[in-house]
């Protein structure tokens, strides 16, 4: 089992392709309130091409960043473009307080996001708050319960059991929460 040594230390970017890079930074930074940190305008040789391509990194609070690139050459975009359908469950979630929870709500009502575009689901250990951005990916802002952390180690100790019992066929809920 890994120790928290060897562990990576904490989330650096993710990154997605963009359709329309104004429109992404305009939603991340204008409602959501992330500030953009860097755009980095490059030109590489990869997978066998010169590609030309701007990259943006908008921060969160630890110095990690979600980060979107947009490609030069249509037929690039194409290529490396975001083509997966949009699901609840590929999404990137970021934990916030309960006051940027509800400012990001705030905004977002303000911007005209309704459902389904947003949506709030009470997990009973978090407080979810989903909305679908300009490129059809979905991020969560989850508030987490303050009880979510008693217990943490019990749940820690009994994961592969959990994971086991579940693959199975025993699809009984553990979440004492709700």
């Amino acid at each position: 089992m890994a120790t928290a040594a060897n562990l990576p230390s904490r989330l650096h970017h993710t990154a997605y392709v963009a359709r329309d890079l104004e429109a992404t930074r305009h939603f991340y930074e204008d409602i959501i309130g992330l500030p953009l940190t860097a755009t980095w305008c490059e030109v590489d040789e990869l997978f066998g091409a010169e590609r030309v391509y701007c990259h943006l990194f908008f921060g969160l609070g630890d110095g990690s960043a979600l980060a979107f690139f947009q490609f030069a050459k249509p037929e690039d975009q194409a290529l490396f473009g975001p083509k997966l359908p949009s699901s609840p469950f590929r999404h990137i979630a970021v934990n916030v307080d309960q006051a940027t929870q509800k400012s990001i709500e705030q905004r977002l009502a303000a911007a005209g996001y309704k459902e389904p575009q947003t949506f709030v689901l009470e997990h009973g250990y978090c407080r979810s708050v989903y909305v679908t951005d300009p490129n059809d990916m979905i991020l969560e802002f989850t508030l987490d319960n303050p009880e979510a952390d008693k217990g943490a180690g019990d749940r820690q100790a009994k994961a592969r059991a959990e994971l086991k019992r579940w693959l199975a066929g025993d699809h009984t809920s553990n979440n004492t929460f709700r």
